[in-house]
């Protein structure tokens, strides 16, 4: 093949020594997954997430070790709701409180503490170390404390507190990311074996999705280590990793049976493949990966280390498409098409479902001014509740309640009432400011306890370090973090409170932080004033690599306005799913009314990413049937209808996949899901088969504009039998005698 790019010579070496490129794909993903085995996934602490003045806050309050140490509570409670023995749980309590002496990560336990209607006993227990890695710490605190359980079963002895209810998430999350991982094999397997048609060429896509899979999360282990884990990321990773793995592979393969059902050989197969699909592999993973880039505008390490591991699996599963697939397409051959599953290859065989998309798309090639104005319409309807989306950080509220560590975390509340929120004043000052400091410190505390928004009852307390330059207080409302007096409380102090008292030392750094509310505030507002930004890169990143890669500006344009209609249609579901109750049973979640606030940005840019994967086939089919001579509303549904099968298998993958992980317990995962299985849903379906071939057929040839693909040498029409595959005809074709059920899509 003439005038090799760098896509097709890799891919060529990897056909020409396909036992070479498995053993260094092979040893690249052992040693992946060893790297990051020995140097594990570094965890982002609180510090590390804050952000604006909530993170100004806690850096001051910690330069001035000024940080206070995080303290779980042992609780003891009548074990089924009856009343409470007291003396059996006095000795359940000073049980515990003796077990937990001796560990290494208690600094402290407290006296006994009795609920004021005596039916609950707690007793305080003070951590050591980091106050930002205690929840690593906790575990043996809660052995300690459920073998105090075992010794004293007349009572229910628990360990309650933020580091127990974070560590006891993360192994949750970690069960059921197990899960459905383990689940989503089996099931991309069964539907790629109605794709393909044949057990072998079903499980390459599988293959080689798992291997970038692994290979990514090892590799984020040793990115970890640079860019924390805030969370979600390996969840993303497996996400990311199995949509665009088995997409790619899947593209490439359709393409190599097609020509070797025309009686080429394997590497001229694998040669064609490259120069076509993997064309389109470059182009559409290039697009991911400059999209989830744009996340690095949004100036917050979860969005960076979100962005970060996306990326990373993204071209693995590029780079294997490119090297492995190529090796394992020549050493399987024609075992590729064995053993085939009998009624789906024969339901194939048939030329039913070409015709089935040809009827499909009749309605918007024979009347693309109707069919497009009804979907668009469609499509902004689902889109207007986005216009009243509601973000939120995830708290509190957002964990699943089903966890044993949260349902502890209600029994404290409910016998240990906690009713307000309290906001951390940390203040800096110039040496020779101690006074000063403290005296408007001491100020402020006044002001607050005159106003209704705060709590006067305990006083607040003023301690300072490093001879004064550093100062903290912390103000306590009369009003629980989801409140909106909560957040006036905060407004308050941040703009008329700490100005006039703190803010009038000269050369002072303050900050209000600290509380659940803040975070929330802070959160929400660098989300909102980055996600222009954000979007606007990620935009015109998309606009720039679809007009080089087309050479076409009209179409790049288009690319842009349909990504903008699925994901404002997806944000749009989102806000009617997850901001009312109606769906809390289906779905298995109590709302909050709220989305968690990283997710609109995040799932933008991955929908952009991996809608490229179904609009750069589609529409390179299309351009090849228009350079090919065929006319435009000839050409739209002989590329679509040629590449139906496969795009709507590889939907199904990834709609799959998503929908197991919106059947997670924790919101942000199901939220996740249920948003990326309903764009890809609208992508697959409204926007390809209705959308795009309306406006292509409406504008012509000047979708192509400023090119112009027409006829090219060496491009002569196809005749109608040689466009006809085997498939339609029922036939073998070709040197190998195979059956290709793809070229029918």
């Amino acid at each position: 093949m003439k005038n090799r790019n760098a896509v097709t010579r890799t891919a060529h070496w990897s056909a020409t020594h396909p036992w070479w490129a498995l053993v260094v794909w092979v040893a690249f993903v052992v040693g992946a997954l060893a790297v990051g085995g020995h140097t594990g996934t570094k965890q982002a602490t609180n510090a590390d997430l804050s952000i604006g003045q909530s993170a100004l806050a806690t850096e001051i309050a910690k330069s001035g070790g000024l940080t206070e140490q995080p303290v779980e509570v042992v609780l003891v409670t009548a074990p089924h709701g009856g009343s409470l023995d007291q003396q059996s749980a006095a000795r359940a309590a000073t049980d515990a409180a003796g077990r937990l002496k001796g560990l290494s990560a208690v600094q402290s336990t407290g006296q006994q503490v009795l609920s004021t209607n005596g039916q609950a006993l707690l007793v305080p227990v003070t951590m050591s170390g980091d106050p930002d890695t205690a929840a690593d710490r906790v575990q043996p605190l809660v052995d300690a404390v459920q073998s105090a359980q075992r010794g004293n079963p007349g009572v229910r002895v628990e360990l309650v507190g933020p580091d127990t209810v974070k560590a006891a998430l993360n192994t949750m999350l970690n069960q059921q990311v197990g899960q459905a991982t383990g689940l989503s094999l089996p099931i991309t397997l069964l539907v790629m074996m109605f794709v393909c048609g044949a057990i072998i060429a079903a499980g390459v896509p599988v293959l080689l999705g798992l291997s970038s899979v692994l290979a990514g999360l090892g590799l984020w282990g040793l990115t970890s280590q640079l860019v924390p884990d805030p969370g979600p990321v390996g969840e993303l990773v497996v996400l990311m990793g199995m949509a665009v793995g088995v997409d790619y592979s899947l593209f490439y393969l359709k393409r190599f049976r097609e020509e070797r059902a025309r009686g080429k050989e394997k590497i001229d197969a694998v040669d064609v493949a490259a120069a076509t699909s993997g064309h389109s592999v470059v182009v559409s993973g290039t697009v991911v990966i400059l999209s989830m880039g744009a996340l690095y505008l949004a100036g917050n390490l979860a969005f960076t280390a979100m962005a970060t591991g996306s990326i990373l699996v993204v071209a693995i599963a590029m780079a294997a498409s490119l090297t492995l697939l190529p090796a394992l397409l020549v050493i399987f051959g024609k075992a590729l098409e064995r053993p085939r599953v009998p009624l789906v290859w024969r339901i194939q065989g048939r030329g039913d479902r070409a015709r089935v998309w040809s009827a499909l798309l009749r309605p918007a090639l024979r009347r693309p001014v109707v069919s497009l104005l009804l979907s668009t319409v469609a499509l902004l309807a689902l889109a207007a509740p986005a216009l009243h989306l509601q973000l939120k950080a995830t708290g509190v509220d957002d964990l699943p309640k089903s966890m044993p560590a949260m349902q502890a975390e209600a029994r404290l509340t409910q016998f240990f009432p906690i009713q307000s929120d309290t906001h951390l004043v940390a203040v800096e000052a110039p040496a020779g400011s101690a006074a000063q400091v403290h005296d408007a410190l001491a100020a402020l505390v006044r002001e607050a306890g005159q106003d209704p928004l705060f709590t006067s009852t305990p006083t607040p307390e003023i301690r300072t370090s490093h001879g004064g330059r550093y100062g903290v207080v912390e103000i306590g409302t009369r009003f629980s973090s989801s409140s909106p007096q909560a957040r006036q409380s905060l407004a308050r102090l941040r703009d008329d409170l700490v100005p006039a008292t703190v803010g009038k030392v000269p050369g002072v750094k303050w900050a209000v932080g600290g509380s659940d509310v803040a975070y929330d505030v802070d959160y929400r507002a660098a989300v909102v004033d980055r996600m222009p930004w954000v979007l606007g890169f990620a935009l015109a990143l998309t606009f720039l690599v679809t007009a080089l890669a087309f050479r076409s500006v009209v179409l790049a344009l288009v690319t842009v306005v349909l990504n903008m209609l699925s994901a404002g249609a997806s944000f749009g579901v989102l806000a009617l799913v997850f901001q009312h109750t109606w769906a809390d049973t289906l779905l298995d979640f109590q709302s909050t009314g709220r989305v968690v606030a990283w997710l609109p940005l995040v799932l933008f840019v991955i929908l952009l990413g991996l809608s490229m994967d179904y609009h750069v086939f589609v529409v390179g089919r299309i351009r090849e049937a228009t350079r090919a001579g065929l006319p435009v509303r000839e050409a739209v549904e002989r590329g679509i209808t040629r590449s139906a099968g496969v795009v709507t298998g590889a939907a199904v993958v990834m709609i799959s996949v998503f929908a197991l992980f919106a059947s997670l317990s924790f919101v942000e995962m199901k939220q996740l899901g249920v948003g990326m299985a309903c764009a890809v849903l609208l992508d697959a379906t409204l926007i390809r088969i209705v959308v795009l071939p309306s406006v292509i057929a409406l504008l012509g040839e000047r979708t192509w504009w400023p090119s112009r693909p027409a006829a090219q040498p060496g491009d002569a029409p196809e005749t109608e039998a040689e466009t006809e595959t085997a498939a339609e005809r029922g036939e073998p074709v070709g040197a190998a005698g195979l059956l290709v059920a793809e070229d029918v899509g």
